[in-house]
């Protein structure tokens, strides 16, 4: 049997207590070539390619979560020059992030959300508490950042860049 004293007693507990509280994030990079779900806290590694058609690259699955672009790049299948050529993929199925309907989610750069035929970022069917920040989107078909509903929303410190397209020219954030 092992006697402690009562200070190494406390040191293990403390110890204990601090192993049981971290949480280990997901990483994520290379290609994404089906949505990707994330249910935790979660951050990039690598620059992302996504080659998902119809769906989102990747999709917030719980509310209360961050994902950390960590200066990191998310692409999408968009024109490098003209984004989408004309058009907006239908509904705006091919989004860069999509938020929906999650509440107190963080997006947190620095970082780029680029050439998805919809929009970057996309928080649909009132979420809300959304924190979006130190973001860049560029050449997205739609909205570079599209907040659909909701309240509470901090969309500080981001940068957008040719967003929009001939038909739905909204652009920005």
């Amino acid at each position: 049997m092992i006697h402690l004293s009562p200070v190494r007693w406390l040191a293990l507990l403390s110890t204990l207590g601090l192993c049981a509280s971290v949480t280990h994030a997901r990483v994520i990079g290379g290609i994404i070539s089906t949505t990707l779900t994330i249910t935790e806290d979660s951050q990039l590694v690598d620059d992302v390619t996504c080659t998902v058609t119809d769906a989102p690259c990747i999709a917030i699955g719980a509310s209360g979560i961050t994902l950390d672009l960590n200066g990191f790049s998310m692409t999408g299948l968009a024109d490098s020059e003209t984004a989408c050529s004309g058009g907006a993929s239908a509904g705006f199925a091919e989004d860069g992030i999509d938020v929906n309907g999650r509440t107190g989610v963080t997006i947190r750069g620095p970082g780029l959300v680029q050439r998805f035929r919809g929009p970057g970022i996309y928080s649909r069917n009132n979420g809300s508490t959304l924190t979006v920040t130190g973001v860049t989107v560029s050449t997205n078909c739609a909205s570079g950042i599209l907040v659909g509903g909701g309240a509470d929303h901090d969309l500080s410190g981001n940068i957008a860049v040719r967003n929009g397209n001939g038909t739905n020219p909204c652009g920005g954030i």
